[in-house]
């Protein structure tokens, strides 16, 4: 059972890089532009929280046999740095560049702070919460569909790899049983669910006139789908 388990949480770590790579086009159009237009930092913030904190719970002091959940948070935290660096660097105004530099550091120390004390179950449920809140973000892109009956804010590959990074921690949450990673990619997995149930409906059923009335993909703030969470 520990190869089989070893095996998913890579499957899963792969999954959750690409999915931590999807905001690359936001960031290529933002360096194009020079401006971050109304592009917001706080999903990026979120997403910097949730890493540091499954960061923690992945440590050998927190949680034994956890390295693959340590790996690709510490990995994905990286990689959200650099976009908040980048955001920082092309930030319209110099309140809005203090603003996202503070906010970085703010939640940095306090992750720190509040995880010092390495108990399972306080990171744990931490952990959860912002994990089950990243999942919870597509919400607002189902009221567009629902509103525009368009599948055009949806982007389906992007809408697919959640749905399946849920479904493979959860698989690796069931071999060797953990109820923090089980619960929020549990939930994170009918969310995906229903959110490619709502795809496939609105794509074969949708108005195409309302198509025309949004945003093209490229002009989406692509971190507002689910990341690489564990």
């Amino acid at each position: 059972m520990g190869l089989v388990h070893n095996i998913v949480g890579i499957i899963g770590n792969v999954i959750s890089f690409g999915l931590f790579l999807s905001p690359v086009p936001t960031f290529y159009q933002i360096y194009k532009k020079k401006a971050v237009e109304e592009f917001q930092p706080y999903p990026y913030l979120g997403t910097v929280m949730n890493c540091l904190i499954w960061m923690f719970y992945g440590l050998p002091i927190v949680k034994n046999d956890n390295i693959l959940v340590l790996t690709i948070n510490s990995v994905g935290l990286a990689i959200e740095l650099i976009y908040l660096s980048v955001y920082a660097v092309y930030a319209n105004d110099r309140k809005k560049r203090v603003r996202t530099s503070v906010l970085t550091g703010i939640l940095v120390a306090v992750a720190m702070l509040c995880l010092h004390s390495h108990r399972v179950l306080f990171v744990g449920i931490i952990a959860d919460v912002f994990n089950i809140i990243m999942y919870g973000l597509p919400l607002a892109i189902w009221k567009k569909v629902f509103d525009t009956k368009s599948v055009e804010y949806m982007p389906f590959w992007l809408s697919l790899a959640g749905f399946s990074n849920g479904i493979c921690w959860t698989i690796y949450a069931l071999i060797q049983f953990d109820i923090f990673i089980l619960v929020s990619n549990g939930l994170g997995s009918i969310l995906g669910a229903i959110q490619l149930g709502l795809y496939a409906y609105f794509y074969f059923n949708g108005n195409d006139k309302a198509k025309d009335q949004v945003k093209k993909p490229s002009e989406l703030q692509l971190s507002d789908q689910p990341r690489g969470t564990v």
